[in-house]
């Protein structure tokens, strides 16, 4: 079942929810062991909050209810399934041998520590690196986000039984590993702690630059996103990476405003109007990332987070400190070499040195890169600032034809028609 969660929840109930979704469904697993049964369980006593709170008020325990409607839930739907599993889970959702007078919602068995110790075991099963990215971002959305499979579909534009299915093979998927709802090993800790890293920062992007569709954004996967990261420090306040990543989105959706014009059209960064950037989430991201360099060790989301900073600082395009941005993309490119970084260091050494500069470099990356419309895009760009209109027309073209985006498309395809016009005048 696919629960759909009403319209007239208030902005202050459905974040409730959302806090607290995490929460219940961690001491379910913790409690049963069952993953997959806990998390349907789950996401129907917050659909039975959607529907009787609005009209019944909060209750005085908002957690206790939601946990006790979903233990109930969690026996119903195995009830129906199977009366041997039923039995089990009945045991189960009782408090261990010992404390079986208290309820199993009572708040008092379940400290604070508990709870974070919960909501970081669920982060780190959901973003297990078994699954594929897609598989991870759909069910971190749903089972720590609180997002029905609805919303999440939505967000990605596919139908809502194509999001059902990932979300299922997530949960099989992870089944098939015989992971279990347990604290990793110190060991493994700092590998999960980057698959989940890695998994929220996809969520951003996306929200971010969307890659395909007919908006350019999608405010509510980038605003997650933040919120799901935010989380994430506070589970490990003195995890340096995890501040770089929160200070890598706030700096950079604080442009967001400022990328789309009156028709959803795409503005460029040397374009923008600068005075629509959102300095309170600027002011945030430069602490925190201050403070987390002191920290230390400095990783990629922290570097990338201090580019965003030097984008945020320029009054103007042209006060832009290039020169210290290909430095830092210079570091990033040797922590963590990939092909787009070294693209992007390319566009960095054009703009602080020459574009023929920029160029060579870009070239280097043809082979790679050559199905890929953000190559093209970078190219068509530094050949008109070298004077290569041709060749720049070419690459508008190709970019406009690789990307899915409508709005990139149009941007592409304008830039192209302004340069013909150039030509032909």
């Amino acid at each position: 079942m696919t629960p759909h969660r009403p319209d007239r929840l208030d902005v202050e109930t459905e974040d409730l929810l959302r806090t607290l979704a995490p929460q219940v469904l961690g001491v379910l697993a913790r409690r049963t062991g069952d993953f997959d049964t806990a998390e349907d369980a789950v996401q129907e006593a917050l659909l039975a909050a959607a529907r009787q709170w609005p009209g019944d008020g909060l209750p005085d325990n908002p957690r206790g209810w939601l946990l006790q409607v979903a233990s109930w839930r969690m026996a119903d739907q195995v009830r129906g399934e199977q009366a041997r599993r039923s039995r089990e889970v009945r045991a189960a959702v009782r408090e261990p041998a010992g404390s079986a007078s208290a309820a199993p919602a009572d708040e008092s068995a379940e400290t604070a520590a508990g709870e974070r110790d919960d909501t970081l075991t669920l982060l780190l099963l959901c973003c297990h690196p078994a699954l594929t990215p897609a598989s991870a971002v759909a069910l971190t959305l749903r089972s720590v986000g609180g997002l029905t499979t609805a919303e999440i579909a939505r967000a990605f534009l596919v139908p809502e039984t194509t999001m059902g299915r990932r979300i299922s093979r997530a949960k099989e998927r992870i089944a098939a590993t015989g992971a279990r709802f347990a604290p990793p090993t110190e060991a493994e800790l700092p590998g999960r702690l980057d698959s989940v890293r890695r998994v929220l920062y996809l969520v951003f992007t996306e929200g971010y630059a969307a890659s395909g569709g007919p908006s350019l954004r999608r405010v509510e996967l980038a605003e997650e996103a933040i919120r799901l990261a935010r989380l994430l420090l506070a589970l490990r306040p003195a995890d340096a990476e995890a501040a770089g990543l929160l200070a890598l989105m706030l700096l950079t959706e604080a442009r967001g405003p400022a990328r789309t014009g009156p028709a959803g059209e795409l503005v460029p960064l040397d374009e923008q109007d600068r005075s629509r950037w959102d300095t309170a989430r600027i002011a945030e991201g430069t602490g925190l990332l201050t403070a987390a360099m002191r920290r230390g060790p400095v990783g990629p989301y922290q570097l990338q987070a201090a580019i965003a900073a030097l984008h945020d600082e320029a009054p103007t395009a042209e006060a832009t400190d290039w020169p210290q941005i290909l430095a830092l993309y210079t570091v990033l490119d040797q922590l963590t070499p990939s092909p787009l970084v070294t693209l992007n260091r390319a566009v960095a050494l054009a703009m602080a040195t020459t574009p023929a500069a920029g160029l060579a470099l870009l070239e280097t990356l043809a082979p790679t890169l050559t199905g890929h419309h953000h190559f093209h895009a970078a190219r068509a760009h530094l050949r008109e600032r070298a004077g290569d209109l041709p060749g720049a027309l070419t690459d508008y073209r190709a970019a406009a034809a690789r990307t899915a985006s409508t709005p990139e498309r149009n941007y592409l395809l304008l830039r192209q028609a302004r340069l013909n016009a150039a030509a032909d005048g």
